[in-house]
């Protein structure tokens, strides 16, 4: 039959199932395309693989998923397949196990009844959901010589702005009253990660180690970490939904990962040292990124992960979800915040 990928663009543009194919004299037809296009498949005829798996919760691509899965057969690949149940829900009904996401949730899945929102509690006959996980789940195993050592940095942030934020209420940014929740998350975020003492610290950890990664998640956060192209003799690029730089080559270096563009789908074993410079809300997302060094090929054995963490209220809710390898919830965290505060203030502060 002929053969479909379906990976992260960045492995499409970079042709790496083409030179795996040459490899192994593959005779078949190949065709790579992007997560983004898979509901151009839907009628397609071939064996399907699903690289760098994406089928989580629902939406277009779970449903072009399915329709593919319906019809020919496939496989899926990841080194971090699900944090949850929840995650191996698609997979589930894919495999005939369950009629449609409302069956599943049916049998298995029990909310919290003392929120306004949709946050499940536990899951019900947890036995069986394991029994099916077994029966499709195909380990494989390497031997891996690395070592992953995390290196918390705590950053200082300024507890002056965090204050008219959370208690004032006040957008210091555009002098006028925080509108809602979801604002207040958003600037709380930008206080904390626009802390001058971050960017120092990347400065000082690339020019210590000569080549770095630096996993950012906000375009302001770009901003302020394009000025390490200041540094001598150093060369910065960039991978977000931008540019699309390769990592350099150079002696030193800087590569600057947005996450959500950039946390899986390459590799770089030219270098040991990964700056996290801002938490991700996604524990898978974080997993993805470290395994970017902590390659089979690398000739490093120690790897380093420099993450950034403050104690604000807004990086300590990321990572107690993190530390317990759940998702934050930013909406939820959010009204709790919003609710336990004062409501906007309209006056000025002087």
């Amino acid at each position: 039959m002929d053969i479909v990928v379906i990976t992260t663009a960045k492995k499409r543009d970079t042709a790496e199932w083409f030179d795996d194919a040459m490899k192994m004299s593959l005779r078949q037809k190949l065709t790579v395309d992007s997560w983004n296009n898979i509901n151009k498949y839907t009628m397609t005829k071939a064996f399907f693989i699903f690289d760098e798996q994406r089928i989580v919760g629902s939406g277009a691509w779970v449903d072009a998923y399915w329709a593919i899965a319906k019809n020919n057969p496939w496989i899926l690949l990841s080194a971090t397949p699900a944090d949850v149940w929840m995650d191996l829900m698609p997979v589930f009904v894919a495999h005939g196990f369950y009629k449609h996401k409302s069956d599943f949730v049916s049998q298995h899945v029990i909310y919290n009844p003392f929120v306004h929102y949709p946050s499940i509690k536990r899951y019900a006959d947890e036995w069986k959901l394991e029994q099916f996980r077994d029966q499709i789940y195909v380990e494989m195993t390497d031997l891996r010589h690395t070592v992953r050592h995390d290196i918390i940095h705590k950053m200082p942030y300024s507890v002056e702005e965090e204050r008219m934020l959370h208690q004032d209420r006040w957008n210091f940014y555009e002098d006028l009253p925080v509108g809602d929740a979801g604002e207040l998350m958003r600037l709380m975020r930008k206080s904390v990660n626009s802390h001058p003492a971050r960017y120092e610290k990347c400065k000082e950890l690339a020019e210590t180690h000569d080549r770095i990664i630096i996993f950012y998640n906000h375009n302001y956060e770009l901003e302020i970490l394009r000025g390490l192209a200041e540094l001598t003799d150093f060369e910065v690029a960039e991978w977000n939904g931008h540019k699309h730089q390769a990592v350099p080559r150079s002696e030193r270096w800087v590569y600057l990962v947005q996450f959500t563009a950039g946390a899986e789908g390459w590799n770089c074993t030219t270098t040991n040292h990964t700056v996290v410079y801002s938490l991700p809300y996604s524990y898978r997302v974080l997993e993805q990124a470290k395994g970017r060094t902590d390659r089979i090929n690398t000739p490093f054995s120690d790897l380093y992960y420099h993450i950034f963490k403050s104690d604000s209220i807004f990086d300590k809710g990321i990572d107690r979800s993190l530390r317990k390898k759940k998702n934050f919830q930013a909406g939820a965290f959010g009204k709790k915040i919003w609710e336990k505060g004062e409501k906007p203030q309209f006056t000025r502060l002087n």
